[in-house]
């Protein structure tokens, strides 16, 4: 078979099974939203531990997948929030390190502010 022909039947098959792959997946559910960081920690702090406590037991049968299916739509909106919520942190820390480079004693301060206050919430 030609390099062609093997890449026009992988395409195929690619395009052709999609719709099968969709079909198969679970439903899905929107978990707990975390608008803030202060509300992102504390879902992680809530449902951390239930993620535990199902992920230790000795077989997990459909209910626990099930449970952990949901769960995980929670706790990946937290990530969500406290990723955006610390690449702001980092943003803020860059503004301070340059400020301080180019001696800029307003942008230290505000921006050194608002790293410390992200920070000061994550580090609880």
């Amino acid at each position: 078979m030609s390099r062609h022909l093997i890449a026009g039947v992988f395409s195929l098959l690619l395009v052709a099974g999609a719709p099968l792959a969709q079909a198969d997946r679970v439903a899905h559910f929107k978990g707990e939203a975390a608008p803030t960081l202060d509300i992102a920690l504390s879902n992680l702090a809530e449902h951390n531990p239930r993620l535990a406590e199902l992920i230790q037991q000795e077989t997990l049968d459909p209910q626990s997948m099930h449970a952990v299916h949901q769960l995980t739509y929670t706790l990946e909106n937290a990530l969500e929030t406290l990723r955006n919520e610390l690449e702001a942190a980092a943003e803020a820390l860059e503004a301070v390190h340059v400020a301080s480079e180019t001696s800029d004693p307003a942008t230290v301060r505000s921006a050194g502010q608002q790293y410390l206050d992200t920070l000061k919430q994550v580090a609880r």
